[in-house]
């Protein structure tokens, strides 16, 4: 193995040193009281009700231009709510959990619980696309549970970063929480440190280094990653809803969003009215687009020419690209990187679009016969962190549902599942590993510590079962 750059040999032993700090003042504190769990999850709520307008002019200004209405929606009340849940059912969620015990112990006095301990420091890289509410929500359970954190947030929304870092080193002891900034060498170098559970938000490709390095310490990972999240809307919808609700979805952050529906299935008769009632919800939405305040810029050039890519593959290899333009706007010269909403209609595989997830407004519409297609054709893709049914058809559903494996799921709606905060959250193969939120967060960030005591009956009655197993001879 090459030697580490001198300067990420340094970043290292930074971290190094305060994850050190972090261990030590944990094991020293001892048991984590229900009052320091509560303290520290008020702390990071009081920093969000105070700066919640900085927050959203730091996205806007990392975006080139961000919706501060979505902002504050989602990042910052977003976190807020998970907060306040984890805050008001801690001490539930604390309480030791009685077990059976096999008989006949159960009946001779022994005892079982399960107590959830602190794992100690958690690291958490949380990723661009939601940098507060990707930050801020996992906090929720780390702090419920117990715990201390190192985080490293996205270089790519810089301005954001250096606020988070600012304001919650402001608020914690850098022995509680502590945030490092900087690019892929840092997040190389943090990945690799020997936390009790590393949290990782973002792609799936940069997850597969981030597990890698993780493994040299046996360092437990949550993996929140993505896809290409499918809808299917069945013959029963009601297809001018189902159409609001998609590109609701879709246009949302630009549909930089994990869960973004990624393509979308519609019966073969009702393709062009899907067309035609997605063109009039985004025309009601966004009734112009390129100086919209509610219409969120892709995040960079970068983003910005890998979408477009897309949609110019698709033109070249035969797709019917319709591109929402409600006031029929020139996008060529423009002062962010706004594109307008765009439906691929009938996909080919051979495209870009529907090989790679999209992270951003465009939306292949595919068209089916029978709704076996559409399960055949899911299952013959990696597995997804949504899926998306829309339909009254109840054996449908549940068809569509049982046939096929993804993270979570919404009927009759999109995302809208991440929000439940007593629904677990999280992927599955390729879209991830492990999962958090409300008592399932709390969980992932304790140690389920399985504690049985013996009572005297059975010592003493177990004697007889010990050795010497033979009778001795008199």
């Amino acid at each position: 193995m090459s030697a580490m750059p001198e300067s990420q040999n340094d970043v290292r032993a930074q971290m190094m040193d305060v994850l050190s700090r972090q261990r030590r003042a944990h094991i020293a504190a001892g048991e984590v009281s229900v009052e320091t769990r509560i303290d520290r999850l008020e702390r990071a709520i009081d920093v969000l009700k105070k700066n919640g307008a900085k927050f959203c002019e730091a996205m806007a200004a990392d975006f080139g231009h961000r919706s501060i209405d979505q902002s504050m929606l989602t990042d910052v009340n977003g976190s807020i709510g998970p907060l306040q849940h984890a805050k008001k059912n801690v001490r539930k969620w604390m309480r030791a959990e009685r077990r059976s015990v096999m008989f006949p112990l159960n009946l001779l006095g022994g005892k079982g619980v399960v107590e959830y301990q602190p794992l100690g420091v958690i690291g958490c890289i949380s990723p661009w696309n939601f940098p507060v509410n990707l930050t801020f929500s996992p906090l929720a359970g780390i702090f419920a549970a117990g715990n201390r954190t190192m985080i490293k947030p996205s270089e790519f929304t810089p301005a954001t970063s250096e606020l988070m870092k600012e304001l919650l080193e402001g608020a914690f002891d850098i022995e509680e929480v502590a945030v490092f900034t900087g690019g892929p060498d840092v997040g190389s170098a943090f990945s690799g440190l020997p936390f009790d559970h590393l949290l990782f938000t973002g792609a799936t490709s940069i997850a597969k280094h981030v597990m890698r390095a993780a493994s040299e310490n046996l360092v437990p990972v949550t993996l929140e990653l993505g896809g290409k999240s499918p809808v299917v809307i069945g013959r029963s919808a009601d297809m001018t809803l189902t159409a609001q609700n998609v590109m609701a979805g879709k246009t949302m952050n630009a549909g930089q969003i994990c869960l973004a529906p990624d393509y979308v299935f519609v019966p073969d008769e009702k393709a062009d009215e899907f067309i035609a009632a997605a063109k009039a919800s985004v025309a009601k939405m966004y009734p112009d687009i390129k100086d919209n305040p509610d219409y969120t810029s892709i995040v960079n050039e970068r983003h910005f020419e890998r979408i477009t890519g897309y949609i110019e593959d698709a033109k070249s290899k035969g797709a019917n690209v319709v591109e929402i333009n409600p006031a029929n706007e020139d996008f060529a010269q423009q002062q962010h990187h706004r594109i307008p909403p765009t439906l691929i209609v009938d996909p080919t595989d051979d495209m870009r679009v529907m090989q790679e997830e999209i992270f951003g407004p465009v939306l292949p519409v595919k068209r089916y016969k029978e709704v076996d297609e559409t399960i055949d054709y899911i299952n013959d893709h990696a597995r997804p962190l949504g899926l998306y049914y829309f339909g009254q058809d109840s054996s449908e559903e549940h068809k569509v549902l049982t046939h096929t494996t993804s993270g979570g799921v919404t009927i009759n709606d999109v995302i809208m599942h991440v929000a439940q905060e007593d629904l677990p959250f999280g992927g599955v193969g390729p879209s991830g590993m492990g999962s958090y939120h409300g008592y399932d967060g709390f969980k992932t960030f304790s140690h389920a510590k399985a504690i049985y005591r013996q009572s005297k009956t059975v010592s003493k009655l177990a004697a007889a079962m010990r050795p010497p197993y033979k009778k001795r001879s008199s």
